[in-house]
C-alpha cells in the first residue's frame, strides 16, 4: 500500500501536469488568448518546479520524509483547486506557477521513500513503480480530464486534480510509516554535497535532452486538429496511446537501467532523437501518428534511469538531487513548448516541434557522452 499511495500521489501531480495539454483549444478559447499563449501556462507550471524543487527540499531536509510528503501534497492540493478557481488568464498564470512548486520535491522525496524499501541493484525498478503514478496519468487520468473538460468545463479537470490530491494525503497519513531512524541532514549539508560534477551533468541531460517530448506533446492536440484534420473526439484517443508509450517507458526505463546502468541513458537518447526526426511525416496519417506519439512516449524511460543515476552520484545531497532532477525534467517542460512556440510562430508548421525535439535530444547525447567519459561512483543504498 505504500508504493500505491506514492504512486497515487504522482498520478494527482501527472494529471495536473498535463491536463492543460489536451484543453489547449478549450482554455484559449474560454480565456480569450491564443493556443501559443496557452503554451505559456505549461511553461510557467514547470518554472514553478524548477523553482520549487530546490527550495522546498532544501527547507524540508530536516523533516521526516513522511511529514514532507504530506505538506508538499496538501500544497499541491491548494494549488489546483485555486487553478480550477481561476477568474482570467493572468491569474491562471500565478496558480499555476503555484501549484507546480511542489512538484519536483515530493517525487524526489517519494522516489527515496520506495528506493529505501529495497536491495540496492532492485531501486530502478522501485522508482519506476512511483513514476508509474506519472505514467498512468498520461494514460488515464490526462485523456478522463481532456474528456471532463470538452464535456463541461476545462476548470474541472483542475478541481478532479485537487480532490486526487487530498485523497493522497490521506493515503500516506494511514500507510506511510514514521521511521524515527531516518537519517536526516542539514540544508547546509545537502547544499555543500550538491556541488558536484556528475550531478549537474546528469541534470542538464534531463532538462535538455527530454526537452523533445514536450515539444511535440504540448502541441499534440492543436496539430491533430490543425495538420492530421481529424475531429476532436480523437485528441483523447491519441493522448491513450500517448500514455501507453509513457507507461511502458517507465518501465523499460528501470529494467534498462538495472542492466546497463548509465549506458541506459545514451540508447534511449539515441532512440529518442530518431523517433522525433520522423515525426514531422508521421502527421498526415492518422494511424501513423498514433504509433509514432507511442513511440515518442517512450522517452519517459529517461525518468528512472536518470532518477536512480543520481542516487548513485548524489551521496550526502540525495534529497536535493532527487528533487532538482524532477525540476530538470520541467525545465525541459519549459523548454519543449517554448522552442516549438518559437518554430510555429516562425510558420514552419505544427509538426516542425518534432525536429525541435530531435535537435534537442542530440544535445541532451552530446552532454551524456560527456559525462560518460567521466568515471563513475559506486553505488550506495538510499
Amino acid at each position: 500500500m505504500i508504493v500505491f499511495a506514492l504512486a497515487m500521489g504522482g498520478f494527482g501531480i501527472g494529471t495536473g501536469e498535463f491536463a492543460i495539454m489536451g484543453l489547449m483549444p478549450n482554455v484559449a478559447q474560454d480565456l480569450g488568448v491564443s493556443e501559443p499563449q496557452v503554451g505559456h501556462l505549461i511553461s510557467t507550471y514547470a518554472l514553478g518546479v524548477v523553482v520549487g524543487a530546490p527550495i522546498l527540499a532544501i527547507l524540508g531536509a530536516q523533516l521526516f520524509r513522511r511529514q514532507l510528503l504530506i505538506l508538499l501534497m496538501s500544497f499541491y492540493a491548494l494549488g489546483n483547486l485555486a487553478s480550477a478557481l481561476a477568474s482570467n488568464y493572468e491569474s491562471l498564470l500565478v496558480f499555476r506557477f503555484i501549484a507546480g512548486l511542489p512538484h519536483g520535491a515530493y517525487f524526489g522525496v517519494a522516489a527515496l521513500v520506495a528506493a529505501s524499501l529495497v536491495p540496492v541493484h532492485k531501486r530502478a525498478k522501485a522508482v519506476s513503480q512511483i513514476m508509474m503514478g506519472l505514467t498512468l496519468a498520461l494514460l488515464i487520468g490526462n485523456p478522463l480530464a481532456t474528456v471532463m473538460g470538452q464535456s463541461m468545463d476545462w476548470r474541472y479537470a483542475f478541481g478532479f486534480v485537487g480532490l486526487v490530491s487530498l485523497l493522497t494525503v490521506v493515503l500516506i497519513t494511514l500507510f506511510l510509516p514514521k521511521n524515527p531512524q531516518e537519517q536526516r541532514h542539514s540544508p547546509l549539508s545537502e547544499v555543500r554535497a550538491f556541488n558536484k560534477p556528475q550531478i549537474w551533468f546528469a541534470l542538464a541531460i534531463g532538462a535538455i535532452g527530454f526537452a523533445g517530448m514536450f515539444a511535440v506533446f504540448s502541441y499534440l492536440a492543436p496539430t491533430l486538429l490543425e495538420v492530421t484534420r481529424v475531429d476532436a473526439v480523437w485528441i483523447p484517443v491519441a493522448l491513450v496511446v500517448f500514455g501507453m508509450g509513457g507507461f511502458v517507458g517507465n518501465l523499460l526505463g528501470g529494467w534498462l537501467f538495472d542492466r546497463l546502468q548509465f549506458r541506459a541513458v545514451g540508447v534511449i537518447l539515441v532512440f529518442s532523437a530518431m523517433i522525433l526526426s520522423v515525426f514531422p511525416s508521421a502527421t498526415g496519417s492518422l494511424p501513423v501518428l498514433l504509433v509514432v506519439c507511442f513511440l515518442t512516449a517512450l522517452m519517459v524511460a529517461l525518468g528512472p534511469a536518470l532518477q536512480t543515476h543520481l542516487m548513485d552520484v548524489a551521496t550526502g545531497a540525495q534529497t536535493l538531487a532527487a528533487a532538482s532532477h524532477h525540476a530538470a525534467f520541467n525545465l525541459a517542460n519549459a523548454l519543449g513548448p517554448w522552442l516549438g512556440g518559437l518554430a510555429i510562430t516562425a510558420g514552419f508548421g505544427w509538426q516542425s516541434t518534432g525536429y525541435v525535439g530531435a535537435a534537442t535530444a542530440v544535445a541532451g547525447l552530446m552532454i551524456f557522452l560527456v559525462a560518460w567519459r567521466r568515471p563513475e561512483p559506486v553505488p550506495e543504498a538510499s
